[in-house]
């Protein structure tokens, strides 16, 4: 299965952390990094996305770029467990998905995928990584690419 791992694009304070909106610059950097996707080999089948509406504002946007349909799921807000992901990509049998969600999720999911710990990676807003899992577990990814805005 390829992965394709997101984080949210640059969003406003201005609000509650819940109804957060992405900027203008959130809004090109995410429309940048879903061209870069288009133009490489590897396009996701589904977005799941987070709930929060800067998860949900560059669900739509990379969705329009992409083509791709999108479902938002409760279980990858920012502060959820990445083995909880992990048991939900265990059931999914498509061959590419993408996951569009906040830090620190993004972060500690793909250093399980990819090293089997949950210390978590960085990621800048906008940015996406690509992970080949012939199985999804700890440690049975590789990254394959990444992407910035």
């Amino acid at each position: 299965m390829n992965l394709l791992i997101m984080r949210h694009g640059e969003a406003g304070w201005h609000t509650l952390d819940q109804e957060r909106e992405l900027t203008e610059a959130g809004r090109l950097g995410v429309a940048a990094v879903a061209s870069q996707i288009a133009s490489s080999p590897w396009r996701p089948e589904l977005i799941w996305c987070s709930p929060l509406v800067r998860a949900r504002q560059t669900a739509g946007i990379v969705s329009e770029i992409l083509n791709c349909p999108i479902q938002e799921k409760m279980f990858i807000t920012p502060d959820d467990d990445p083995g909880e992901c992990l048991n939900r990509l265990l059931e999914y049998s498509g061959e590419s998905l993408m996951i569009i969600s906040h830090m620190p999720l993004v972060g500690a999911l793909s250093t399980l995928l990819v090293d089997g710990h949950r210390k978590g990676i960085p990621f800048m807003t906008g940015q996406a990584v690509l992970l080949d899992m012939p199985i999804a577990g700890p440690g049975c990814a590789d990254l394959r690419a990444q992407f910035l805005p």
